[in-house]
């Protein structure tokens, strides 16, 4: 439904016509000495009709007269305050910003610690938000996955807690060599029960997951693709390079 139908419905959910609209704004006008606040019948009329433009002061009076509040109003053109901060990078690209909480870029760089398996994102509850991941560059191929907080298979070249970018067409093992642990292809497994990181070996009809050589975790073996098949490379991550744990005891 348009806006300006919204607004009518909401007027009629009042029983207001639009010349008491009209003169409700003009006291709402009057009080603030302010003539931007009242609202003539036939503006009105054009804004339910869709002919006229919004006005921020007419839809503060509207806001008071409908008993709604101003932010609703402003959703009805797309206008949601709430989410300002993820629109703060995209005008000033070149600054170093602190995110709001409830920013989606922040969202994806904090969920360390608060979810201890490891997933693919779309299992999470949170998330509108991960559409917009920095790597995906609309790729079609690319999902997300979250590497849980008891997860130390990667460590500590991907910590516990880190966000993955996940090429899913990619879901072949790779042969060959690498030049050094960064260029190793490392996957994404579902494990039927569960999800792994790490760098894959396949052998005969074991995949083997092995771990980061600074992890103290072992070599994990399951039947494949019985047992375990890969979702994609991890392309991307993004990781804190302070532990959680450390950084709390240097604070106090």
């Amino acid at each position: 439904m348009a806006a300006g139908q919204q607004l009518k419905l909401l007027r009629n959910r009042r029983n207001i016509t639009v010349r008491e609209v009209e003169q409700a704004s003009r006291r709402i006008a009057d009080a603030k000495s302010d003539k931007r606040y009242k609202i003539s019948n036939g503006w009105l009329t054009q804004l339910e009709n869709g002919v006229s433009e919004p006005n921020i002061c007419k839809l503060f009076s509207l806001s008071v007269i409908y008993h709604v509040n101003l932010s609703d109003l402003l959703r009805l053109y797309d206008i949601d305050v709430d989410n300002k901060e993820q629109y703060e990078s995209v005008a000033n690209p070149h600054l170093t910003q602190l995110l709001a909480s409830g920013s989606s870029a922040h969202a994806r760089c904090d969920l360390g610690g608060s979810i201890a398996r490891t997933c693919l994102v779309s299992e999470l509850a949170t998330p509108e938000s991960w559409s917009s991941a920095p790597c995906s560059n609309g790729n079609p191929s690319i999902t997300h996955g979250y590497l849980g907080s008891t997860d130390r298979t990667m460590y500590p070249l991907i910590r516990p807690g880190a966000l993955l970018d996940i090429d899913t067409s990619q879901n072949k093992l790779q042969t060959g060599s690498w030049h050094d642990e960064f260029d190793r292809p490392i996957y994404f497994v579902e494990l039927r029960a569960a999800y792994a990181c790490g760098w894959c070996e396949l052998q005969g009809k074991q995949l083997l997951i092995i771990p980061h050589q600074s992890s103290a975790t072992g070599v994990r073996g399951f039947t494949y693709p019985r047992d375990a098949e890969i979702v994609g490379r991890v392309v991307g991550y993004h990781t804190r390079c302070v532990d959680l744990k450390y950084e709390t005891v240097a604070r106090r």
